[in-house]
């Protein structure tokens, strides 16, 4: 196996500064590294040369910069025809990194969601109707803006129709180019606490850690995965992350699924110990 990781943008030979540390990881275990240019896919331009440093002829793993699922897909066909292949498909990327692909596997450990396709207003006036009245939380398919919170992702009462598209209006703006599927309503829930980041391999969780937002947070002891152990399997994904957060009457929700190519490592966690937990070596 192999790792691929973006190519710093100055010195194109190495590994980008954040993935450096897994990239030496992966060497010192002894498995193959090789870096991409990551914008050249980001920007729809990708040819030969963005994988041109790949070696011809292996099984891969990607760790960088997040990609939309059809920048992912562009980058499977690159290294395809370098012979290499990478353990999750464009379709399975799709499926941890935009929520409908998700959602149904685990819903009832989840927020309750509803989205759009597109941008509509109508689409998403329908889709605030059809989650009902009270608070909810604002997002696309891949992300949300929480940085936002009160003017592009917090949306006191859905049945407020002008407040609610003022929000998601601000949302889309913010979004720009960015912008992911459509539009997903979250039933808002209290939590308490940091987030919890699992990470799993083939169904089975390999790794827990902090949440990169929050570093110095570890897991708390009582963090228990056993109720959800089988709906995370059920998504039947290579390598995936789902984040936890502590609901306001102690059950564990999960709050997101990703893809775990593109999910950040919390720096108080050892590269090592992700590396590990990928198991690269052994594929």
């Amino acid at each position: 196996m192999m790792l691929l990781v973006p190519a710093d943008v100055l010195r194109p030979r190495r590994p980008d500064e954040h993935f450096a540390d897994e990239a030496e990881a992966a060497r010192q275990a002894g498995i193959g590294v090789a870096v991409i240019d990551h914008d050249a896919f980001v920007r729809g331009q990708a040819d030969g040369t963005a994988v041109g440093r790949v070696p011809e002829g292996a099984d891969a793993v990607y760790r960088g910069w997040m990609l939309r699922s059809e920048q992912y897909a562009a980058l499977v066909r690159a290294v395809a025809g370098r012979g290499v292949s990478l353990r999750t498909s464009p379709e399975q990327y799709r499926r941890a990194h935009e929520l409908p692909g998700w959602y149904s596997a685990i819903e009832g450990h989840t927020p309750e969601s509803v989205w759009t396709s597109g941008d509509d207003r109508r689409d998403f006036l329908q889709a605030c109707t059809a989650l009902g009245a009270g608070p909810a939380v604002l997002r696309d398919y891949s992300k949300s803006m929480k940085h936002y919170w009160h003017k592009a992702s917090f949306i006191p009462d859905v049945a407020d129709r002008d407040a609610a598209w003022r929000v998601a209006s601000r949302f889309r703006q913010l979004r720009g180019d960015d912008y992911a599927g459509g539009f997903v309503l979250r039933r808002f829930e209290s939590f308490v606490g940091a987030e919890v980041r699992t990470w799993w391999v083939e169904g089975s969780c390999r790794l827990v850690t902090a949440h990169p937002d929050t570093p110095e947070h570890q897991p708390a002891a009582e963090f228990d995965l056993t109720a959800v152990e089988a709906s995370v399997r059920a998504l039947d994904l290579p390598f995936v992350t789902a984040d936890f957060a502590l609901r306001d009457d102690g059950r564990w929700r999960i709050v997101e699924i990703g893809d775990g190519q593109v999910s950040d490592r919390p720096r108080s966690t050892p590269a090592a110990e992700l590396i590990a937990a990928l198991n690269i070596e052994d594929r």
